[in-house]
């Protein structure tokens, strides 16, 4: 086995795992949503809704402490928020794991470019996880 061998599937380790990341961080946050899909329907069923009018705001979700806080509180609404930032998460979490893999492999370059999109997302991210 010569050391592009090697490489080959250290490279193919990384990205089955990879894989594997992005499918637990996707099940994870679908399962977390259907099951407070489920706590919200069974709380509000008989609530009317006012299609005409959006209030964004209106739900109070719209930080990652109000989002824990309703968590707390097993309130249906949060516990879909939270699915829907576990959605958000998962590609973040792949970056993160991709920097350290390319830490291991010594290919600095990538490292760079790597930290570089990992800020921009959480530079794009900090005003609505702060809220």
């Amino acid at each position: 086995m010569s050391k592009g061998d090697k490489n080959f599937f250290a490279d193919k380790d990384i990205q089955v795992i990879l894989g594997t990341l992005l499918r637990v961080g996707v099940i994870s946050a679908m399962s977390v949503v259907l099951v407070g899909g489920f706590i919200y329907l069974f709380f509000n069923y008989n609530a009317t809704v006012d299609y005409g009018n959006f209030d964004a705001g209106k739900s109070g979700l719209s930080s990652i402490a109000s989002i824990l806080h309703g968590l707390k509180t097993m309130d249906g609404a949060a516990i879909i928020q939270f699915g829907t930032v576990l959605l958000i998460f998962t590609p973040i979490a792949r970056v993160v794991f991709s920097v350290f893999s390319f830490l291991i492999e010594r290919d600095y370059l990538y490292v760079l470019i790597g930290l570089f999109v990992l800020c921009i997302i959480l530079y794009s991210l900090s005003d609505k996880l702060v809220g």
